[in-house]
């Protein structure tokens, strides 16, 4: 007897696994004594994918929040004064962003704008009086009592912190060695802060992180520069008066000194 039904499809093929992306820092602990001029860390990676896709590779590292505290000139009556302060909270300390190519060409702006991926797209709270207001189906409108020049202050905060090397935007500072194998160099300025700060390494397949890699570095202080530190923070009273003796007491030995002579 033949069978004459027709020969079943094929099953379909398996979806390829998903990409995979690992990364580690050189240095996970930078030290800093009284002579301290800066840092380079050095991240390597690689991407593991069967498949071989396309992908994108953006470093976003954060260093510890930070208030920030701003006045502008203002004249009045003749006079430039300083206007009352602003102070931003939320900001960190340092912030890095390197990727393999521009930001804008990796991914779309909601996308950036929800993984804080990019200077123009960093989370600083406004200042006292603050909401945030959902307009044409965006949450993303800031509304304080600083009304329409809020993005103004924002710019100058960033601009502080671009000119003092703190802030950065890379596009092109992370470089494919070889197939798979990614190298970016993060440099840390002589007034990095204090503090534990967060790499984060992201996998950018048509424009969707598809895999993700945290790495922790801790910036500490040293030596005599670490006492100092630590007795002004847990002991600022005590820190204080010993403060106001030391100058007391230099006064009076050059006020002697000079007598003498």
């Amino acid at each position: 007897m033949i069978d004459a039904s027709p020969p079943l499809p094929p099953p379909p093929p398996f979806p390829p696994p998903p990409a995979v992306i690992a990364a580690a820092l050189t240095d996970t602990i930078v030290q800093v004594k009284s002579d301290f001029r800066g840092a380079r860390i050095v991240l390597y990676g690689a991407i593991f994918d069967p498949a071989a896709r396309p992908g994108d590779v953006v470093v976003l590292v954060r260093g510890p929040e930070q208030p920030v505290r701003i006045t502008r000139k203002e004249k009045v009556a003749g006079l430039w004064l300083n206007s009352r302060p602003v102070v931003f909270r939320g900001a960190p300390g340092f912030y890095r962003a390197a990727s393999n190519r521009p930001l804008d060409d990796i991914a779309h702006f909601g996308t950036l704008r929800r993984l804080g991926a990019g200077v123009d797209h960093l989370s600083i709270n406004a200042p006292a009086e603050q909401r945030v207001e959902t307009r044409y189906g965006v949450r993303d409108v800031v509304v304080s009592r600083l009304g329409a020049d809020y993005y103004v202050w924002r710019r100058a905060v960033v601009r502080l912190k671009e000119n003092a090397g703190l802030y950065r935007e890379d596009g092109h500072g992370v470089r494919f060695v070889d197939q798979g194998l990614f190298r970016a160099e993060i440099d840390l300025p002589a007034g990095a802060p204090t503090g534990v700060y967060r790499a984060d390494i992201l996998l950018f397949q048509n424009g969707v992180p598809v895999s993700t890699r945290t790495r922790t570095l801790t910036v500490e202080k040293v030596g005599f520069e670490r006492a100092l530190y630590v007795w002004a923070h847990d002991r600022p009273w005590s820190y204080g008066l010993a403060s106001m003796a030391f100058a007391l007491l230099a006064g009076w030995a050059a006020s002697a000194a000079f007598r003498r002579d």
